[in-house]
């Protein structure tokens, strides 16, 4: 622990843990959605449907922030000439692990970034989604103990990891310029949005900061298990815990309990599920869907796949009706929940690496 913490690079970790706390309590009290003023998830949903992916009329916008999370790293990568075009590997697993993210999160209502934002807020209907993404963390470290392996990342010609940036490129040209085929709720969660600018601007310096330091949630929690105390991630995770309950108490946001919670509902073992179903996958492709985010604007183009299955499986858990609600988990969900957990089972044995004898 005290060599962690000696390391520079450390501290550095704990700065972006600890902005990511406060910009996730501060961006709810400038107008995101309670609970949700970061969420990878529900801004992906929002931002499927302003691409026309869902007709639900209150998840449509483009969040800026999660523009500012590809971009920012984006600038960041390029400025410390850590930019660098690769991919290759396993590219349709990756394609549907991105889908399959976006089932678990939905399921559970918020990607792992919103279920500390949650815990942080004192509602504990997320405690069974924390036990169930450790559950899935460990399944994924048991998987790669076994020589469970999706391939590495080859250095590809051409500028193929541009081509993710040279989206939200254009994301970000739609949300300034507002065409009239880009749509926008006037009502519903996707309504409430801290201002454009100031959105952008966090999504900016979030995504720099998580460029230089690898922070990732699940990352975090794999390197727990992994190093214990001595690990730099973990550090990070837990000061962007800290912060966070301060700042919820700060900001009167601490309301604690089980009942009446914003974004959530008390289908708890779904709940579990849902989020053990994100957290073995995350491990199995190098990171939660934050980190895919990051990685894929530093010009990583399995994790470009990623979220492209992201923002598939943001239209299709709202146009198949698949997301929890208040009111719970619909049956569809929950299968969708138990097909991703096969596909993660799958990928167990055909991905393991088998020694000749």
């Amino acid at each position: 622990m005290r060599q962690a913490l000696r390391d520079p690079h450390t501290w550095l970790v704990m700065l972006a843990g600890g902005l990511l706390g406060v910009c996730g309590v501060w961006l709810a009290v400038l107008g995101n959605p309670q609970n949700s003023g970061i969420c990878v998830s529900c801004f992906l949903e929002n931002s499927a449907g302003a691409l026309g992916l869902h007709d639900n009329p209150r998840m449509q916008y483009l969040r800026p922030e999660l523009i500012g999370f590809v971009l920012g790293s984006s600038l960041a990568a390029l400025g410390f000439r850590e930019f660098s075009s690769k991919g290759g590997s396993a590219p349709l697993p990756r394609l549907l692990s991105g889908v399959f993210l976006i089932v678990g999160c939905s399921v559970f209502i918020g990607c792992p970034i919103k279920l500390f934002l949650r815990l942080a807020a004192g509602d504990w209907t997320a405690l069974p989604g924390l036990f169930g993404l450790v559950v899935g963390v460990w399944l994924g470290l048991k998987g790669l103990a076994v020589g469970v392996h999706l391939g590495n990342a080859k250095k590809e010609p051409g500028g193929s990891g541009y081509w993710t940036p040279l989206l939200f490129v254009l994301l970000l040209g739609f949300l300034l310029l507002r065409p009239g085929f880009v749509l926008f709720s006037e009502r519903g969660s996707a309504a409430e949005a801290a201002p454009v600018m100031i959105a952008l601007g966090i999504g900016l310096l979030l995504g720099a900061l998580a460029q230089r330091t690898r922070f990732c949630i699940t990352g975090g929690l794999r390197d727990l298990f992994v190093m214990g105390l001595r690990a730099q991630l973990f550090w990070g995770f837990l000061i962007f815990i800290v912060i966070a309950l301060a700042g919820s108490l700060l900001s009167g946001s601490f309301t604690p309990g089980f009942y009446g919670q914003p974004g959530a509902h008390l289908d708890m073992l779904w709940s579990f599920l849902g989020m053990l179903l994100v957290g073995s996958i995350s491990v199995l492709i190098g990171g939660c869907p934050f980190r895919q985010l990051v990685k894929a604007g530093e010009g990583d183009a399995d994790a470009g796949l990623v979220v492209i299955g992201m923002l598939l499986g943001a239209g299709l858990v709202q146009s198949w009706q698949l997301a929890g609600t208040a009111a719970g988990v619909p049956l569809y969900g929950k299968v969708a929940v138990l097909a991703g957990l096969a596909f993660f089972l799958l990928n167990l044995l055909l991905f393991r690496e088998r020694t000749v004898a």
